[in-house]
């Protein structure tokens, strides 16, 4: 008598595999795994914080549900997905599969000469705390703030020490609203197309599970600052984002004080009214806008290189989904904003990731046909991300294996780069990258052009953005990516909004400097510009930034 042989699905949540029948939900599956999945209904559907990336096996899985049908691509609530097929193989990750790769300051910020904290949370007489004066608790234990940088792709939080400017703790991870698209445009859509404000409620969430893994009780947390492009802070706000989305591109709060109805375009709600897991008379603090899509962010970062200050020639490019630029000192600045998308940061290229454990960040190439790889954590190797993609694209092009159309000249589609994990660059990746980049160096020429400069002229060119404190530069240069420049000019700041939201945090008096400066910087609209197309064009070719033509 034969025996039927025994069904068996392999299911993968976050590198870690368990068989299973069909039955129960990939929820339970990471339960049994010991995979940490956010939530705050406990398996109800209710709160959709339970969100899944499906890479592999969507088939063994039932219908999306009733609760999922605002869900897109391959995103699934762990809790609502069933394992229905009796085998096959499944592989999916939750949004926080591990601590992203954040550059910290392991020193006190007013430690440094020109800074002294005078921040808003002080404590008073005996046991108060006193926000701007007034009294919001009394307590005898410490007084803690949050920094916050809202990015598209992935959010760093900052535990702060608000009476001694300690950086205490961070937790970063990323951006769980990627289920409704991956750059801002697409969560602008999505925002106004589905009621129930999903989007901040999802984020809220997974912020929440953060606090709470912070060693301080949530209610010692008295002050958060938070920066994000302007789609990111409006929706964490509650804000209709519509009008980001229309020409000319601007938040309900810079049209408000264009009109004349409001100071300025920064916020604030009481931690009550904003859903936070801190103090209920907190405060929650939005920084201001600069202009159009150049967001708090952006602002945040003239704190962290001391803009306001600066009387030599500097700029400021944050790379990332929306790259933003910055040009001037302290008695005029430009700024722009690049509509780059995720490349950079892995989306949209086949095998690219966030800059997580796993992920390539440095790729050599040299005699053999072997590329000699680094791996973040010196783990197996996963995806490649940004710092990673870019030294490849620059090895590509030293060794002739790409043109400057980027063509790769071996006559295959897709260039291996670890072949036993099938972790390839394919053309099609390649014009990704060439198209951000494009944008990006449409970008510079234009800013440079606009203020009657050229790059020469620069006194320091500041890097900023998730990866960039581990570009390699003379990749980046040789690509096109930034301008070739004296290395002693360049300097890789790695995540300056994060720094100025600390800085802001633990400076009032620095917050409304900041608040007063922004109205006066010089907003670029660069699709205005009528050499906008010729400047893409030539930024999509894989060869050096040339400097503009300028205009005085």
């Amino acid at each position: 008598m034969k025996t039927s042989k025994k069904m068996a699905v392999n299911v993968t949540i976050n590198s870690i595999t368990l068989k299973t029948s069909a039955g129960p939900t990939l929820f339970e599956c990471a339960e049994k795994l010991g995979v940490r999945v956010p939530t705050s209904c406990v398996k109800q559907g209710k709160c959709r914080e339970c969100l899944v990336e499906v890479t592999e096996g969507a088939d063994v899985l039932s219908p999306r549900s009733e609760e999922e049908l605002h869900l897109q691509e391959n995103f699934r609530l762990s809790c609502r997905a069933q394992i229905v097929s009796p085998n096959g193989t499944l592989n999916c990750h939750t949004l926080r599969r591990g601590t992203m790769r954040i550059e910290e300051s392991s020193t006190c910020i007013h430690q440094e000469s020109s800074w002294q904290p005078d921040p808003a949370v002080t404590r008073g007489e005996g046991n108060q705390i006193l926000l701007d004066g007034t009294e919001i608790d009394l307590s005898t234990g410490p007084i803690y703030g949050l920094a916050v940088d809202l990015g598209t792709t992935t959010v760093v939080i900052r535990l702060v020490d608000l009476e001694n400017g300690q950086i205490v703790a961070t937790q970063s991870f990323e951006n769980p609203q990627r289920f409704a698209g991956s750059d801002v445009m697409s969560r602008i859509h999505f925002d106004s197309e589905n009621p129930g404000r999903l989007l901040r409620r999802t984020l809220i969430g997974y912020m929440n599970h953060a606090i709470e893994d912070f060693p301080c009780p949530p209610d010692s947390i008295y002050e958060t600052v938070i920066v994000g492009n302007p789609t990111m802070r409006d929706i964490f706000f509650g804000l209709n984002v519509y009008s980001i989305g229309q020409r000319p591109y601007r938040s309900i709060t810079e049209l408000e004080f264009r009109k004349g109805s409001r100071v300025g375009t920064q916020i604030e709600l009481t931690g009550r009214k904003s859903r936070l897991s801190i103090h209920r008379q907190g405060r929650v603090y939005g920084l201001p806008l600069i202009g159009s899509h150049v967001g708090a962010d952006a602002a945040s970062c003239l704190l962290a290189v001391d803009f306001l200050e600066e009387t030599g020639l500097v700029a400021i490019m944050d790379i990332g989904t929306n790259t933003e630029l910055i040009v001037g000192n302290t008695h005029r600045a430009l700024a722009a904003s690049c509509p780059a998308g995720p490349a950079f940061e892995g989306g949209g290229v086949t095998c690219g990731m966030p800059g997580l454990d796993g992920a390539i960040e440095s790729v050599q190439l040299g005699d053999n046909s072997y590329p000699r790889v680094q791996v973040i954590g010196g783990k197996t190797p996963e995806g490649i991300c940004g710092s990673g993609l870019v030294e490849l694209l620059g090895e590509l092009l030293r060794t002739e294996q790409m043109n400057s159309a980027g063509r790769l000249t071996n006559h295959q589609p897709r260039f291996p780069i670890v072949e036993e994990k099938s972790i390839f660059l394919s053309e099609n990746d390649i014009s990704e990258l060439a198209q951000a980049k494009g944008a990006n160096v449409s970008g510079l020429q234009i800013i440079f052009k606009r203020y009657g400069m050229e790059f020469r002229e620069l006194d320091r060119f500041y890097l900023a953005g998730g990866f960039a404190r581990h570009l390699d530069l003379i990749s980046a240069k040789r690509i096109g990516l930034i301008p070739d420049l004296p290395k002693g000019k360049i300097i890789q700041l790695g995540n300056a909004a994060i720094e100025g939201a600390t800085r802001a945090l633990l400076s009032i008096s620095r917050r409304h400097r900041l608040e007063k400066f922004v109205a006066g910087i010089e907003h670029v609209e660069l699709e205005t510009d009528p050499e906008f197309f010729d400047f893409f064009v030539d930024g999509c070719q894989f060869i050096p930034i040339r400097s503009p033509k300028c205009l005085s």
